[in-house]
């Protein structure tokens, strides 16, 4: 399953020889073409390996961003089975852009949160391209609540630039919320995993992002701002996200060694917009074994293991 879409800006040598090798195909095939093709196709493989071996952070947001990578409903359908979707938080209204309901991973029940952007411009205009409202947040919260009490695992899918931030968002405790969240996901009691399928901002992304595994995806990204957020603080324009990208250390090259996710998921070649169902093999193949091994820790160290994990995310140093 190729679902490639258009090409990133630094993928032209890949587009150029798929176009080689369509018109090839297009053309019908004898011995001789038969072996060109053959040769393209391992020469476009090796391209890609080469490229998508040394991305540059910059890069690595653009396919984080990309329009055909899956998203949480996406995964929903490829990882798990019977997922029933709940809705609303009981006291505003329900979020588009935050997902919650039961689910199936193999013969283990689960409650599976997360971000969702939207394909079509209507269906991100209705998830606000995955920036969640505080209702998102409280809808979230509750279903986790729930879950802990039918001793149920929660599994957490982020891919948000970060939580909406207008007005009527901010009136209705867009902050509060997020802190709550994660005061509360801390002491939950039950197993929580949390993986960055794409992007990982702010505190969008911590909202849902306290639990005993954090795992991002090869190429997303987790950071404390979106590279244009950085960069408008700091340089006062938005051309600078590349640099302030740089700056970040936000990549699954960076996050692991200074002790903020656990574990990196490996991409299918060229990315997870590639080939959604051998990321989604990954994906579950990872959730399967976290859970299991989580299961066979006490409830009390689960929560202490959680607890002293988050006291100490981060290396630095001091002068």
């Amino acid at each position: 399953m190729n679902n490639s879409g258009p090409a990133l800006a630094f993928e032209k040598p890949i587009f150029d020889l798929e176009q080689e090798l369509a018109a090839l195909n297009n053309d019908g095939e004898t011995s001789k073409e038969s072996s060109k093709v053959r040769k393209l196709q391992n020469q476009i493989a090796e391209v890609t390996r080469d490229l998508y071996s040394d991305l540059s952070p910059w890069e690595t947001v653009q396919v984080a961003r990309h329009q055909n990578r899956p998203y949480t409903r996406d995964y929903l359908s490829l990882v798990f089975d019977e997922f029933v979707e709940l809705h609303g938080d009981r006291k505003f209204g329900d979020d588009r852009a935050m997902i919650a309901g039961f689910a199936k991973l193999d013969d283990q029940k689960v409650m599976v949160i997360g971000h969702q952007k939207g394909r079509t411009v209507k269906e991100r205009t209705a998830c606000s391209f995955g920036c969640a409202h505080p209702e998102g947040y409280r809808k979230a919260m509750q279903k986790m609540n729930l879950a802990a009490k039918h001793n149920l695992p929660v599994i957490c899918f982020i891919d948000t630039p970060g939580a909406y931030p207008g007005i009527g968002a901010e009136e209705r405790g867009q902050a509060w919320v997020i802190a709550e969240n994660m005061y509360e996901m801390s002491r939950l009691e039950t197993p929580i995993i949390c993986v960055v399928i794409g992007e990982g901002g702010s505190g969008g992304a911590l909202g849902i992002g306290v639990g005993d595994k954090v795992a991002m995806l090869q190429h997303s990204y987790y950071s404390v701002i979106s590279p244009e957020g950085c960069a408008g603080i700091l340089w006062k324009s938005h051309e600078f996200a590349p640099a302030a990208a740089d700056a970040l250390r936000f990549t699954s090259k960076h996050l692991p060694g200074l002790d903020v996710v656990d574990d990196v998921i490996p991409e299918p070649l060229g990315g997870a917009h590639r080939d959604h169902q051998q990321m989604a093999i990954q994906i579950k193949q990872y959730l399967v074994n976290s859970l299991r091994e989580l299961q066979e820790k006490s409830l009390e160290d689960l929560l202490a293991d959680r607890y002293q994990k988050f006291r100490k995310i981060g290396r630095y140093l001091e002068a």
